[in-house]
């Protein structure tokens, strides 16, 4: 009788979603008794942000696909599709975590544990990426080995914006796959990446089209360019539109329809790619590569999680909290008012929060 090696036998998962779902063979047709872990973020009032309690769930998720002998890969993805996931929950940011950095240290251990199952699972990840990939989402979605994104995805950063820093992997591994450049770009400036940019520049394997308009696929109007070609699957590039240009494209997307029925067929047919290859090979060679984001993970992720934990007495306590109850066109802090305070040599107290947040700059 054969051993069981997972951590909790018989789970069931409340906060997330987990499924086998049948490996395919070339053909299509369901292979007996072997599968794929589907590891699926359920969220989607609140853009597919991981909870603690959720957390909790993908730590245990990765492990046990992790040790399920039948499981040939594991596809990590979220429900609905507008966002894979944008991050930490900003409500229990605000609500719990602000102020509190004790119990932040302790949340950024289970952060840190959660990235390392995806690094150290014994199966190939893949990122179905099924809408916006942003911060903390960011960082899950490249700790995974390869990624398959929608051509209405976006990729970006939005610590510096909100009173954080991107140390949960992103100042890790963005350089590794983007170069030092774009990675300053991402990670300081916050700007977002199309998914055609996104491919462009390494963050990605593949996109896929997930839009029709009158039963016909079209690619994202929104970053289509001149670079653009007949064949979807061979789209490199694009950037946002301007003006007359930019309103059309809005027209056009508010006659369509979001099918993912494509993205699905890429990520099975990739799923297949791994199944048809020998297993310990494909796992001894993901491990090796995956070395190399490690080494930057494990050399850095437990600084990193003391300073995050002290950074909610003040950045981080403040622009949670803006972005929580502030008014929906102004979520961020006042940055020049909050430079010229600490230029003065102001405290970082109650007072000075009131002076830069919206949301009391709205009460008054």
């Amino acid at each position: 009788m054969l051993k069981s090696h997972t951590l909790v036998d018989g789970l069931e998962f409340k906060e997330i979603q987990y499924e086998l779902r049948p490996a395919r063979d070339l053909a299509g047709r369901p292979v007996d008794g072997l599968f794929n872990a589907w590891i699926i973020l359920d969220n989607p009032e609140q853009l597919n942000s991981y909870t603690t309690d959720a957390i909790k769930e993908v730590i245990l998720a990765f492990r046990q696909a992790s040790m399920d002998r039948s499981v040939n890969c594991c596809v990590f993805t979220a429900v609905g599709d507008r966002a894979f996931c944008t991050g930490g929950n900003t409500k229990e940011y605000a609500e719990y975590y602000a102020g509190n950095p004790q119990e932040y240290k302790q949340y950024m251990r289970l952060f840190n544990d959660m990235i390392d199952a995806i690094l150290r699972c014994d199966k190939p990840v893949i990122n179905r990426v099924n809408g916006m990939r942003l911060a903390g989402g960011q960082e899950i979605g490249m700790a995974c080995d390869f990624t398959v994104a929608a051509d209405t995805a976006r990729f970006g950063q939005a610590g510096p914006k909100h009173g954080s820093a991107p140390d949960g992997g992103s100042t890790d591994f963005l350089p590794l796959y983007v170069g030092f450049s774009r990675a300053m770009e991402s990670g300081i400036l916050c700007e977002m990446w199309s998914a055609h940019k996104a491919l462009f520049i390494g963050l990605l394997n593949e996109v896929v089209p997930v839009l029709k308009v009158d039963g016909k696929w079209i690619p994202n109007p929104m970053v289509v360019t001149d670079r653009f070609v007949d064949e979807f699957g061979k789209i490199v590039y694009g950037n946002f539109k301007a003006g007359a240009d930019r309103e059309a494209a809005k027209e056009i997307l508010g006659k369509a329809e979001t099918d993912l029925s494509k993205l699905d067929e890429a990520v099975e047919t990739l799923c297949t790619k791994i199944l048809l290859l020998m297993p310990d090979c494909v796992s001894k060679t993901v491990n090796g590569l995956r070395k190399h984001k490690q080494w930057h993970w494990d050399n850095t992720n437990v600084t990193n999680r003391e300073w995050l934990a002290l950074n909610m007495m003040t950045e981080a306590k403040a622009g949670f909290r803006a972005f929580n109850e502030g008014p929906k066109d102004r979520r961020e802090v006042d940055f020049i008012k909050l430079r010229q305070l600490l230029a003065e040599g102001h405290p970082w107290d109650d007072e000075l929060i009131r002076a830069i947040s919206p949301q009391y700059q709205q009460e008054g």
